[in-house]
Order: C-alpha cells, then structure tokens, then sequence
C-alpha cells in the first residue's frame, strides 16, 4: 500500500478538515519565518531561523496533540469536563494574583522559562463544559434548575476572571457560550439572563478597577476605543497595517518580501494577516478567510448529521470560537474593530495558542470521525448489508 493510501486510511473523518488543518500549518511556517526577521535581529541577533525552528517544534507537538485527540474517542472529553473546569478556575486565580506580565498583561504563569497562557485553558475547558451541560437533556432546556448553576454561573466565573488581563478572549468565549447555548435549544430568557448578568460581570470590573489599575486593564480598553473612534492615541500599528495591505494589492509583492514587517511591532502575531495582504495580496487574503469560513460550514455540517448531542455541540463550539476569533484578527487588521491582542488561529507565532488550537482540531476531528462512522452504520442498517461496517459508537 502506497504511503497516500496509508495516510488517506489512517486520517479517518472529514477530510476536508484535515486538509484545512495542514493547509493552515504549512502556511503558518511561511509566515512566521517571513515576518519574524525584524524580531530574529532585535532579539536573536538576527538568527532569522531561531523562530522558525521554535514555531516547527511548537506546531510538531501541536499536531501530536491533535491526533491524539482525534484517536480518542470524544465521550472522554465529555467525562473530564467537570475536572477541566475545576482546575482552569485556580489557575485563573493563581495567573491574576502572580502571573507573569508580558506586554503589560498579566495573562500567563512562567515555570523554568515556559510561559504557559491561562485563558487558552480555561477557553477550552469551559466550551467541552457547556456543551456538555447543554447536551445533558436532550429536550428544550426551560427550567432554572437545568440553566443557571450548570451553565451560565461557570460561564459568569470564567469570563470574568479572563477578563481583567484579556477582555477581548472573555468577551469572545462569552459570545461562543451563547451561541452555543442558542443552537443548544437553551430557553432564550436564560440566553437574556446570562448576556444581562454579563454585561453586569462588566460593569463590576470597571468600578473595582480604580482599586486596582494594575490587575485591570481599564485604561488600556478606553485608550484603545479612543483610538478607534476618535483617531486619537497611537496609532502606530494600525496605519502600518493599512499600508501592508495598500502595498500588497491584487496579488501581493511575494513571498518574503514583505517591507512592513520591519514597522510592524507585532507582525508575527495580531497583525500577521497585514503581512498575509501583502505578500500575497487579496487573492492570498480572501483565500485564508474562505479557509475558516468553509471550517466553519464543516462543523455546521457535523452538526447536522449528529443527533445533536455532546459530538455535535462541541464541534460547532470549538469551531465557532476559532472562527470569531479569526475573523476578530482580520477586523482589527482592517481597523474595523478597536485592537483586541488577539492573533490569527494557527498562523500567527504562538506557543500556548497554537497547541491549544491544535487541540481544538484534534476533537473535532474525532468527533467526525465518529459521527460518519456512526452515519455509515445507519445506512447500512437501512439498506439491510451489514457486513463491514464499523462498530455502533456512544453519543
């Protein structure tokens, strides 16, 4: 058996997810070593290979870690939520009291020179929580006792302990629990309760935060509303990011030979898709967008052909969160939203993040694989030939 045969057996579920998770990461490779020249002779002495080889490391055990979760079976994710979410609360805690800062955010916990980013946990462990809650009872969810305490007060909890040190992950994971909780068939007053009780959480960290001007980052959000609204502040970043996108064109300048990245003060990571527009022009802009975009229309499928239980809701999920995300990326890229920190899924220079997202992949993959699997069975079952079909799965 030829080594595509080997692979085309062995990589089981959708395909087209596969293809668009090494797609992004042979992409991902191009851009970080195009753009992370300036940074190679600001800090490496410009070893320009230095970021390339952590980021080939880095994503080689990210998608390790995406296929062991696409060999699991995603019920186990279902049994571990509650522990996930047990242990991403005191990491919060522990990231808000001595975490270390970085670009003037207290976000991450250093052990032995590894930075470790709290909220990229706690993202993931809360969307593998809600939809398990949400998938617990099968029917329309309608009643108090089954909305509040098992889903919107962990949501309340996590979101507001991101949020001092990285509003826009909360505000991003906050509208992913309520999307999920709307396609979940949640009651829409509770879906009303939990987006009042939110913006309540909100209204609460701005009046501490006059106590606290260090662990809440209140200023830096108006400054950066100032920015956009007003055009005032610096605005550095966002006009370099117009004029890599201006310079980039139709079809862009070529690979490597972006000219903003050496103006551009995070090129690599929230402004990566600036560099895509450039080097790539329009084409190589509207075709990574068209990436997550048809990412995004995969999980809808999943979703569909599930029974709507834990598989289906923790693909859309997890899919819905990268997306947003993505698209987020681009906006402030374009300055149509206010600069929110938050990078390019998969593409942009990351250590925490990019795992993480590999993660993501990995159970989503397993949910498809499963769920075909199970799809088989069915219509084998209907056409009466079961000879060859694969084994009935929980769900």
């Amino acid at each position: 058996m030829s080594l595509g045969n080997r692979l085309y057996a062995e990589l089981r579920g959708d395909r087209v997810i596969w293809m668009i998770l090494a797609v992004l990461a042979l992409f991902s490779l191009l851009l970080v070593y195009s753009s992370t020249g300036t940074l190679a002779y600001r800090e490496k002495g410009g070893d320009t290979e230095f970021f390339l080889l952590k980021h080939l490391l880095i994503l080689a055990g990210g998608l390790f870690l995406a296929y062991s979760c696409y060999s699991m079976h995603y019920m186990r994710f279902k049994r571990v939520a509650p522990y996930l979410i047990l242990l991403a609360v005191p990491l919060l805690i522990y990231t808000i009291s001595f975490g270390t800062d970085l670009n003037e955010a207290r976000r991450w916990i250093s052990f032995m020179d590894i930075t470790f980013q709290t909220s990229d946990f706690a993202k993931l462990a809360l969307i593998i929580y809600v939809a398990r809650e949400i998938t617990r009872k099968q029917e329309y969810i309608e009643d108090f006792k089954s909305a509040f305490l098992p889903i919107i007060v962990p949501v309340l909890i996590v979101c507001g302990l991101i949020a001092p040190a990285d509003l826009s992950s909360a505000v991003l994971l906050f509208i992913t629990c309520l999307m999920m909780m709307f396609i979940g068939r949640v009651a829409i007053k509770y879906i009303a309760l939990l987006l009042f009780l939110g913006l309540n959480v909100f209204v609460f960290l701005v009046a501490i935060s006059q106590y606290y001007p260090d662990m809440i980052r209140t200023e830096t959000w108006v400054s950066r509303l100032n920015e956009f609204v007003n055009e005032e502040g610096d605005l550095y970043q966002t006009t370099q990011a117009k004029i890599a996108i201006a310079n980039g064109g139709i079809i862009g300048v070529g690979p490597g030979n972006s000219i903003q990245r050496n103006h551009l003060p995070h090129g690599y990571s929230d402004f990566i898709y600036s560099i895509i527009s450039e080097e790539y022009g329009l084409i190589g802009a509207f075709f990574i967008m068209g990436i997550y975009i048809l990412l995004l229309f995969r999980a809808i499928r999943l979703l569909t052909i599930s029974p709507k239980a834990f598989g289906g809701m923790l693909a859309i999920g997890l899919t819905v969160s990268m997306v947003i995300q993505a698209l987020t990326n681009m906006a402030v890229n374009v300055n149509m939203v206010p600069v929110t920190g938050l990078t390019l899924p998969m593409l942009s220079l990351g250590g925490t993040s990019l795992l993480f997202t590999c993660i993501s992949f990995g159970m989503i993959l397993s949910v498809s694989k499963y769920v075909e699997e199970l799809k088989v069975r069915q219509d084998v079952v209907l056409t009466g030939d079961d000879a060859g079909a694969p084994p009935p799965v929980e769900g």
